[in-house]
């Protein structure tokens, strides 16, 4: 019985002495904690040039890469001029439209925009007159934000007749001369009525009637690109 009782202390004292078992994990060695580093892309510093209009400047139909502001931007950097071209083209806009997202056109803070609304006005009928309201206030606002307004005249197929086609096509010559703003006559010069150049619907043009009219818009920008 002795006996026992001193094997029963000796390992009551040997569980005592042992250690627990939180003082036998050995915490393994910090890390250093290395931030993660992301690249940051330098910042865009060449001019900003925005072109504001519909589906004729979204590039409607056209494979991605070949609206006519895609075109200009292939252009402008061929001659190395630090301008970068955004497309806010929106099929569908009329005049009225593209004065209620005016204020996202001036977030981009543009120092020229290519005006090319009114078409849309002239194939739905809208009245000749609220046209050019809506193109005057939207000239207004962007030349108040220090931008130089670029107008791109339009025309209307032949079955519109006459008597409101020729005031629809005053609407832009006459803001152009009362604003003193540079124009271009017609933005599809060369394109329009050449089926080779344009869609099925006769509307819009190919990718290769866009990069024509990227042309004719650059001969009226190129001096402004310059200065």
């Amino acid at each position: 019985m002795r006996y026992l009782i001193l094997i029963a202390v000796a390992a009551l004292a040997a569980c005592s002495n042992s250690p627990k078992p939180d003082e036998t994990r050995s915490e393994p060695p910090s890390r250093p904690v290395i931030a993660e580093t992301k690249a940051v892309a330098p910042a865009d510093t060449r001019h900003r040039l925005v072109a504001f209009g519909d589906s004729l400047t979204a590039g409607y139909g056209a494979p991605a890469g070949s609206s006519y502001p895609d075109y200009l931007q292939k252009l402008i950097d061929a001659k190395n001029l630090p301008w970068h071209v955004i497309n806010a083209g929106i099929s569908g806009d009329t005049t009225t439209d593209g004065l209620a997202r005016l204020p996202t056109v001036l977030e981009y803070k543009p120092e020229i925009v290519i005006l090319e609304l009114g078409a849309n006005d002239g194939l739905r009928g809208i009245p000749v007159e609220s046209t050019r309201q809506n193109l005057q206030q939207i000239i207004a606002a962007l030349k108040n934000s220090g931008a130089t307004v670029v107008l791109a005249g339009m025309t209307l197929p032949p079955n519109y007749g006459p008597d409101y086609i020729r005031p629809f096509e005053r609407v832009f010559t006459g803001l152009a001369k009362r604003e003193n703003l540079p124009l271009i006559p017609f933005l599809l010069a060369g394109v329009g009525g050449h089926a080779d150049l344009m869609q099925q619907d006769g509307l819009h043009p190919t990718a290769e009637g866009n990069r024509i009219v990227g042309q004719n818009v650059m001969t009226v920008v190129e001096p402004r690109l310059r200065k």
